[in-house]
């Protein structure tokens, strides 16, 4: 049994967004594996019937935090929490960090509305916390093959791809490895969420869903000028955004502008609904179930191309066809499975085409027949694989040697010049020390007749 300390900055309780959502699942399945699991959470605690100890901390309050360092063995941390408490940064503890969310990039996008020395900031800050991460953590997990190849570049700037984490792992997943996002095993409940609730919402109603909140990253316009335009060919679409105001977020201005622009088409409660609150995490199944459809759009830029779209978890665990934008790794998943169909970017007649082909019954047969196929491989349990391992059996990174901060090289060499005396000395110096004086020798000799 190993004690497992998970630290979020998300709340926990009975509305939960995707981070405590995974922090939940985390906590469960690895307690399911019998091990001793404490959850920290630096917001909101709401909990008090969670199956395991759970615990609310303030950001900086290193006294509050540092009993539950202590004992801890293994820490899996995300967001800014290792940059929050001095006690977790110089920790000997083993240490996951979790990055399945590349914040840096997505505070691009989240801080447009700021003013601009606000918003560089923020992207600053998040960019120096993932840089902390990275450089001290003794495994790394991310949630897709695009999202590790973004990550093994970040690691081999910071000097963590080096001699002594590549020898006996020459894959690097000791190092980095595969976590997405996963989904509970046990099928959503049926239960009184849409239909003959809402009104207008019937038996014979074809409902599509918003399965999350609305950001500015994503493209809801495009979406309602679609559902839109198809409801003047047929009476029975509607589009029900799940929620419009995250747990632990500001609303952002495009939810305003959605709003606006289905009132403005005419569309606004009646085809198309807004939650205007946020679904409880236990009853969000029963919503699921009463849809057709799963829905997810959004705009192209580099947050896109990096982005897990957490709500596609929820279409697989109701066996919801789906319609989605370009751009992302599920979007690859989507065509290359036949899980829906996949549209360009703000393309509203594509839009269009593709929900009225999946409206059709034949069409949703299909495509809900192959997302039935595959979910399976991503319950908790499958993709937390590389999580447990690591638990059962912990152990440092192989360029940990008992201080955090001399792992990596990249600060270390940071600004030091690669030509010029200064550098033939420091170079000159490290032959002698590691080769002999031959070497040093032989090398001189060869650049004075490389001069020559």
């Amino acid at each position: 049994m190993t004690r497992v300390l998970i630290l979020t900055g998300d709340p926990i309780g009975e509305r939960m967004a995707g981070p405590a959502i995974r922090v939940w699942n985390t906590a469960l399945t690895l307690q399911a594996d019998g091990h001793d699991v404490r959850v920290v959470t630096t917001t909101r605690a709401e909990q008090p019937d969670a199956p395991f100890d759970l615990f609310a901390v303030a950001p900086g309050d290193d006294r509050g935090f540092r009993p539950h360092e202590r004992w801890a063995e293994v820490v899996l941390f995300q967001g800014y929490g290792l940059s929050q408490f001095p006690s977790l940064r110089r920790s000997d503890k083993y240490l996951v960090a979790d990055v399945y969310d590349p914040m840096h990039l997505e505070m691009l996008e989240q801080g447009r509305e700021l003013p601009e020395a606000t918003w560089a900031l923020r992207v600053a800050a998040a960019r120096d916390a993932l840089d902390d991460q990275l450089r001290r953590a003794d495994l790394v997990l991310c949630a897709s093959e695009r999202q590790r190849l973004f990550y093994l570049g970040h690691l081999a700037a910071l000097g963590r791809i080096n001699p002594a984490t590549y020898r006996d792992d020459p894959d690097l997943r000791g190092l980095l490895d595969l976590m997405p996002f996963g989904l509970d095993p046990i099928p959503p409940t049926p239960g009184s969420a849409l239909r003959d609730v809402i009104p207008g919402f019937d038996a014979d109603s074809k409902i599509l869903i918003w399965g999350g909140g609305v950001y500015s990253w994503f493209d809801p316009l495009s979406l309602i000028r679609a559902v839109a335009a198809l409801s003047v060919e047929r009476d029975d679409v509607r589009l029900f955004f799940l929620g419009t105001r995250h747990p632990g977020v500001d609303e952002m201005g495009i939810v305003r502008e959605a709003f606006d622009l289905a009132r403005e088409l005419g569309v606004e409660g009646t085809t198309v609904v807004f939650n205007d609150t946020w679904v409880p995490y236990v009853d969000r199944g029963a919503y699921l179930l009463d849809a057709d459809v799963g829905v997810s759009t959004h705009h192209i830029h580099v947050e896109t191309t990096f982005a897990f779209r957490t709500r596609i978890l929820d279409y697989l665990w109701a066996s919801l066809p789906m319609v989605v934008t370009d751009g992302d790794g599920f979007a690859d998943l989507v065509r290359d499975e036949q899980l829906g169909v996949v549209v360009p970017g703000n393309d509203v007649a594509a839009l269009t085409a593709a929900l009225a082909e999946v409206l059709d019954p034949e069409r949703a047969a299909y495509y809900r027949s192959n997302v039935e196929r595959i979910r399976d491989g991503f319950a908790w349990p499958v993709v937390l694989g590389p999580l447990r391992a690591f638990v059962a059996d912990p152990h440092h990174a192989a360029d940990y040697a008992g201080d955090r901060d001399a792992m990596g090289t990249g600060a270390a060499r940071r600004g030091r010049r690669l030509s010029g005396p200064l550098h033939d000395v420091r170079m000159a110096w490290h032959h002698l020390r590691h080769s002999g004086s031959r070497d040093v020798i032989r090398r001189l000799r060869g650049r004075l007749g490389r001069r020559g």
